[in-house]
């Protein structure tokens, strides 16, 4: 972790975020609506209370040990009640880490298979979760197949879960790729009737917006580098 105040960083991250949201309505999206998770993966705690008192409350991380850490601290630093985030659960996760975050998490971004489904239902009945897409077909992410989505999506259901909608990671490269990947996300969803679609991070959220994302998840753009690896919320 880190002793970095929080209150000289609010300001700091409420300024990027009032860019972030410039960025979304330039991209053609109303920056009302489209909702901004801060991703703190990587970061020290102070990002989360940062985040929270610039209002943003939605959190994401992608490790659930890290995200235990965090929680730990803030409870122990503001006596047991946290910063007010909530925490959405954006990486890979195994089975056997579920029940350690299922007190805490407020959306499970990465369902991906029905056995971590059952996983879930089992330790968080009625969980709100969305269903990730490996749509570009990368061996290193996360994500069921699109032509599977709707065997995930109906076998969550049938689980007892909430599924709000889809999640992705857009690939690198040229924005007209970027596009292309999240408008099949889009048209996934719009056939199965899901109102979410979390897609687009600090590099591609432009694209992402353009063809509907309804949450950008956004690092980066708003805490500066991270010290830990990899993308899902960059």
């Amino acid at each position: 972790m880190s002793d970095r105040p929080a209150g000289p960083w609010v300001e700091e991250v409420r300024s990027r975020a009032a860019d972030i949201r410039s960025r979304i309505e330039a991209a053609g999206g109303d920056p009302g609506t489209v909702r901004l998770l801060a991703v703190t993966k990587g970061q020290p705690v102070e990002a989360v209370e940062a985040a929270v008192a610039a209002g943003l409350p939605e959190v994401g991380e992608s490790y659930a040990q890290e995200l235990l850490a965090k929680a730990d601290e803030l409870e122990a630093r503001s006596g047991g009640a946290g910063a007010g985030q909530r925490w959405h659960l954006i990486g890979r996760v195994q089975r056997n880490k579920v029940r350690q975050v299922a007190p805490l998490v407020h959306l499970w971004q990465s369902v991906d298979r029905l056995s971590l489904a059952g996983e879930v239902a089992r330790r968080a009945p009625g969980a709100g979760v969305l269903v990730q897409v490996n749509v570009i077909g990368a061996a290193q992410q996360g994500g069921c197949r699109p032509e599977q989505v709707a065997a995930v999506v109906d076998g969550c259901r049938d689980l007892g879960l909430d599924v709000r909608g889809l999640m992705a990671i857009g690939p690198l490269g040229p924005a007209d790729a970027s596009r292309a990947a999240f408008r099949r996300v889009r048209e996934l969803a719009d056939a199965m009737g899901l109102a979410e679609r979390s897609m687009g991070m600090s590099t591609d959220l432009e694209a992402a917006v353009a063809e509907g994302a309804t949450m950008v998840r956004v690092g980066t753009a708003l805490f500066g580098p991270r010290a830990g690896p990899g993308p899902v919320g960059k």
